[in-house]
Parts: structure tokens; sequence; C-alpha cells
């Protein structure tokens, strides 16, 4: 049996005709920035950025300095070419020694160390398998073979927004559409809107790049607007894909779980399973890459869920450099408190019209905001449903919409900007 379809015909229309136009935009963006200006290195935004972006960096990571789509590829990009194209064990990657701490990271190529833990395990599997199915027809075709991985990564990223912006439109139906119902209503520019409103956050950068941002959305919002519709099977299997892509996936147990409580004709068997498959998921995976994927991330890369002390000098910090530090510094903070604010203000709009997708965003924000460090905010929020579906709301009023649309879109250039040039954005 088929999926049922998404949203109306004329908004799937619109919103393919937006997604096209952004890919076509972002893809010719990043083409000219790079050919009309340079950014002076390094980039000091952060106590640890100037290592990372100076002139000799890019010797450090051969997988980044492919000429096809350069400015697509950067930062943890390279962990996601390694994995398509060598796997979790690639010799040519970092690992890290049992010797390592967060506070005095011990890493080296691993076919020098093959006993440490390479880098590669801190990062879910379903974005870079992806890449490498696409990526394999590439190779073939002649083009080389990180070349051929960074495309694949990049038509993976476009299409999955494409999926990302079809399941948000369908989930910002009128609220007296009767959920799961997929009743035909007046269509009054919500669903439009909301996937416009996802294409245009400023993180939505991360959407058209090597990462797995994209994917994890189509997956998990797509999971959602079938559970919506009562789709339960396909929105299981959703789920458990967007598991296998980011560690968040497992939180979609919560509007599942809720869901699944509150309505009455819900609760059978089959069903509650269906309910706990981002659970079941999730500790499948666990069995396979669990140790390898704690080990890097809490002995290299300081991450760890609900680590409250280490958040709170970390956020206290941010605030304090927020307030007294130097002006680059105290803009990046802005942008990290900014898109925390608007995750929080746009739950508290949601919540008495969707209580399971606004507790969903916001036990994503609860573990990215206590993993141990103030970074990211801007771009971990864009997984909270809320995030889109409360302005796609007050939208509707043209003066809400054209300056939050003017207000995105510049947040959007500039953090492709720096994508672009390789130095932080988040």
């Amino acid at each position: 049996m088929a999926p049922p379809p998404i949203a109306r015909s004329g908004t799937l229309r619109a919103v393919f005709l937006v997604w096209l136009g952004w890919a076509a935009l972002m893809l010719a963006f990043q083409a000219w920035v790079p050919a009309r200006f340079e950014l002076a290195r390094p980039d000091n935004v952060l106590d640890w950025t100037g290592s990372w972006t100076n002139a000799d960096a890019g010797k450090r990571h051969p997988y980044l300095q492919s000429p096809i789509l350069k400015g697509h590829a950067a930062w943890d990009s390279e962990f996601y070419i390694s994995i398509a194209l060598h796997g979790y064990e690639d010799p040519a990657m970092r690992a890290a020694s049992p010797n390592s701490t967060p506070d005095a990271e011990v890493a080296g190529p691993k076919r020098d160390h093959p006993t440490w833990v390479s880098l590669n395990h801190a990062f879910f599997p379903g974005y870079p398998f992806a890449m490498a199915l696409i990526a394999q027809p590439l190779a073939a075709m002649g083009v080389e073979p990180v070349g051929a991985a960074t495309a694949a990564g990049v038509i993976v990223s476009l299409l999955a927004a494409l999926g990302a912006m079809l399941a948000m439109a369908d989930l910002a139906r009128r609220e007296d559409d009767p959920a799961g119902g997929g009743a035909a209503v007046e269509d009054n520019g919500d669903g439009l809107r909301g996937a416009f409103y996802l294409a245009i956050w400023p993180a939505a950068a991360f959407l058209a790049q090597v990462y797995s941002e994209s994917l994890f959305l189509a997956l998990s919002f797509g999971a959602l607007a079938l559970m919506k519709r009562g789709a339960w099977g396909w929105a299981a299997a959703l789920a458990v894909a967007a598991v296998f892509t980011r560690a968040t996936g497992v939180l979609l147990v919560v509007p599942f779980g809720l869901t699944w409580l509150l309505r009455r004709e819900q609760r059978t068997l089959p069903r509650a399973v269906f309910a706990a498959a981002p659970l079941l998921g999730y500790l499948a995976w666990r069995l396979v890459f669990g140790h390898d994927f704690d080990f890097t991330e809490t002995r290299y890369f300081g991450r760890f869920p609900f680590a409250l002390g280490a958040s709170w000098d970390a956020w206290h910090d941010a605030l304090d450099t927020l307030i007294g530090g130097e002006p680059q510094q105290r803009a990046y903070y802005l942008l990290e408190f900014g898109g925390t604010i608007a995750g929080i203000v746009a739950s508290v709009l949601l919540l008495r019209r969707d209580l399971a997708l606004t507790l969903y965003g916001l036990a994503i924000l609860a573990v990215t905001m206590t993993s141990g460090d103030a970074l990211g905010m801007h771009r971990y929020v864009i997984s909270m449903p809320a995030l889109f579906l409360a302005p796609a709301v007050l939208g509707r009023g043209p003066v809400f919409d054209r300056v939050w649309t003017l207000g995105c879109c510049l947040g959007l250039a500039i953090l492709t900007l720096l994508f672009t040039f390789g130095f932080w954005a988040g």
C-alpha cells in the first residue's frame, strides 16, 4: 500500500517550484561568492577556529580539497566523505587515542594507529551511505572519487531538502484540519509559508552542503506528517531511518508515543510497536555502533547528553562573551542565543495547537543545549517543527511575512558565504 499523498496538489506544485528556485540560487550563490572576493584568514571567531582556518589547514583535510563543488564541503563534511568512500575504518582518517580527553585531544591517522578509534564513529551512517549509492556510479563515469562523493553529498542534500519542505507543508495544514484525516481544506497558504520559511532559515545554509541536516529533516518531518495522517507503518519506517541519520531521531518517540496515548482509536498493539519504533531503532543502532560513538563523542569531541555541569559553564561563558567579547565573537553568540530564543518562542506559540510536535521540539532543544557546549544552536533548532509552523501562521500578516523573510534571507546569505570559504558557520 502506497503512503498517502501529502499537502494539496496546488501547494505541492508551489513547494516544488520554490525548492527548484532555492536549489538553483544556492548553487549559483556558492559559485559566485568565491569568484567575487576572498575572506581574510584565519577565522578567529572562537578561540579554536583559527588553527582550523589558516592558510595551511587544507593540507590536513584532503577530503575537503576537491575542486568539484568545493565550497559545499567544510568541517564535518570530511567525515561523511570518508565514510562514503572507505567506510568507518578509513585508514586515512584521524583516530582518537585511548588517552584523549576533551581538554587534550589526541588523534592521529588510523593507518598509523590501527587500534585507535576512528573519528568517523561520531557520525551516523544514514547520510554517508546514501552518498555512497550516488558516488559509485559517478566514479564509474570517471569523476575522481572525492569529487564524486562531494557531488553525491550535495545531490542527497538538495533532494532531501525538497522532501523536508514537502513534509513541512503538510504539517502546516490548518489547525482545524482533522489531524490524521487528511481531509481537503481551504488553502490559506500556511503550507507554502512553512516550507518557504524552512528554506530561508539562516542555518538552512547547511541544507545545500555535504551535511546530514537535509536528510534528517526529510525523514523526521516526513515521519511526523505521516503519523498525523495515520500512516503508522510508513511513519515508523521513516523514523527508524531518521534514527540512523542523527542521534536526536530517537526523540521522535515523544510525539509518536504521545499521539498513541492521547488518541483512543490509535491504541492498538501494532500501533504501539510503530510508536516505539524510534526507540527500538536507536537500541539496535547502539548494539552495532554505540560504544565507538560514545568514545569519540566524549573523549575527543567533548559532547554527551545531559552534561549539565559542563553545559552550564559553556552557556555562562557564552553569555559573558556576548556581553563583553570581541565584536565578531559577540556577533556569533548573538546568532546562538537568537536561534535558541526563536525555538523557545515558537514552541510557546505552537503549544496549544499541537502538544506532540511542541514537546518533540523542546526535547531536541533540551538535549542539544545540555550536550556540553554552547555551539550550533541555530543549526540544531532547525529540527524543531515549531520554528516553521508558528511563523507560518504569523506570516498570514503581510508585515510579519516580509520582515521575517528579509531577516532570515540576510542571515542565510551570511552563513552560506562563511561556509563557502570554510569559515565557522555553527
